[in-house]
């Protein structure tokens, strides 16, 4: 069975179990959004690498309602920055129900983004102009994380415009405490547009992967927002994103995730996927149940739970061995060859802080006994992140204070440009194309001189 078959009959094996479920009843206060079919159930996923895996109605259309809130609230931290959003809107759970006034009592800031006075301050922030109306901003931000070209449903919207006075009441009891920066009208015309947005489930799994892979789109490879405001997004909706359920979605479930009323729901694994389904059948607290079901069963099927170690604590380090190498005697250099310990580490993979703390202590071992020279073997690591690159030269460097040869294997050239090298290590790093090339250069420079 290949790796794509084995994900598609997960996705398929929930799917059967779960398409039974009868719980729950639509968001029928939005009149259409109540003639939804109920036995409508998606699901999809979406890897790092562009990969999408689906089962279900993952293809029927559906508009978004909050689920748009991680994405516009993305947009406003890239067009203004956290400080100045989080004068406007703050970033704590509310213990509440969506539609809840849930306003600091001295400020009237809305206690976050997720929650719909929050999404609607948070949507007023997004800047707008004659040319370039806020909405078309919003639509063309969520169009570049779904990877394709979004469009609203109109009779949604008119549905929503239509039954939407609690909304109304909130952006004018925001007003009323100046923390509105436009018209309450204005405002939630724009909101109630951006929640009528039409995607499907493998849309919202495409969405989902964006913000997990530091937002970057996998499917299309376009930067949508930065590493920083793709964190700060996946910060909110691990803590607010599920409303006042959030904290039991954290605790059993364990992936940042948001809801909506129309029965879309996703969640992202930071660096590994984005997940999506889509159901109608809503909970006491507007998500869906099917979903939550499906996306439960699935994290625990899979251990994506996030405060679970995803990587096996030596699975960085793939050797560490001493070896006896005799070195040469050139005339003139050395009477008598002296043999010596060269120590070799291997390394594999991504290398980020966890892993470089490994390679390093490794290093310093460097096998049972400890060895005068070192050979770390970087052909089998396929990238270093910027953190681990510096504890890396660091290290290294050290080794070079301590008096103890070192010499790597770097094809890659994974620890940078020599120039670089130098000037972080304080010392020329020999390089070479196999361990034993490495562990020989090693042992002649310990010999020394005859």
């Amino acid at each position: 069975m290949s790796a794509s078959e084995a994900v598609t009959d997960a996705l398929r094996d929930l799917h059967l179990r779960f398409e039974g479920v009868r719980d729950g009843r639509r968001a029928d206060y939005i009149p259409e959004l109540a003639g939804s079919d109920p036995d409508d159930f998606g699901l999809a996923l979406v890897s790092m690498d562009g990969h999408t895996y689906s089962a279900g109605a993952a293809d029927t259309p559906f508009t978004l309602q909050s689920v748009s809130k991680p994405f516009v609230y993305a947009l406003a931290l890239a067009s203004l920055g956290l400080d100045e959003v989080g004068r406007w809107v703050g970033a704590e759970p509310s213990g509440e129900a969506f539609n809840a006034i849930s306003l600091e009592p001295r400020t009237g800031r809305p206690a976050n983004a997720m929650v719909n006075a929050g999404a609607i301050v948070t949507t007023a922030l997004v800047p707008g102009s004659r040319e370039v109306p806020a909405f078309d901003r919003i639509l063309t931000c969520l169009s570049r994380f779904a990877g394709r070209k979004l469009d609203v449903d109109e009779e949604v919207y008119a549905s929503e415009a239509a039954t939407g006075d609690r909304n109304r009441a909130l952006a004018y009891l925001i007003r009323s405490t100046g923390t509105l920066p436009v018209d309450p009208v204005a405002a939630v015309d724009t909101y109630f547009r951006q929640c009528a947005v039409r995607t499907t489930a493998v849309d919202l799994a495409v969405m989902a992967a964006t913000l997990a892979y530091g937002g970057v789109n996998p499917v299309t490879g376009e930067r949508v927002v930065s590493p920083e405001v793709a964190a700060q997004v996946l910060a909110v909706m691990a803590t607010c994103g599920m409303y006042d359920a959030s904290g039991e979605w954290l605790l059993k479930v364990g992936l940042p995730a948001k809801s909506g009323v129309s029965g879309g729901l996703i969640a992202a694994g930071p660096a590994r996927f984005g997940l999506a389904s889509y159901s109608p059948l809503l909970d006491t607290a507007g998500t869906s149940v099917r979903g939550h079901a499906a996306l439960g069963a699935l994290s625990e099927r899979l251990g994506l739970h996030l405060m679970r170690n995803p990587a096996l604590p030596g699975s960085t380090v793939t050797l560490v061995t001493t070896a006896d190498v005799l070195p040469s005697a050139p005339t003139g250099r050395r009477e008598r060859a002296l043999r010596e310990r060269v120590g070799v580490v291997a390394a594999q993979g991504a290398l980020d802080f966890t892993a470089a703390e490994r390679v390093l202590y490794a290093l310093d071992e460097a096998g049972p006994e400890r060895a005068v020279s070192v050979v770390l073997d970087l052909r089998e690591v396929t990238g270093v992140d910027s953190v681990a690159l510096e504890l890396l030269h660091a290290g290294l460097s050290r080794l070079a204070r301590e008096g103890r040869s070192a010499a790597v294997v770097d094809p890659g050239d994974r620890l940078g440009p020599p120039d670089l090298v130098r000037e972080r290590t304080g010392q020329d790093l020999p390089r070479f194309g196999t361990p034993e090339e490495a562990a020989a250069h090693c042992a002649e420079v310990m010999a020394g001189p005859g």
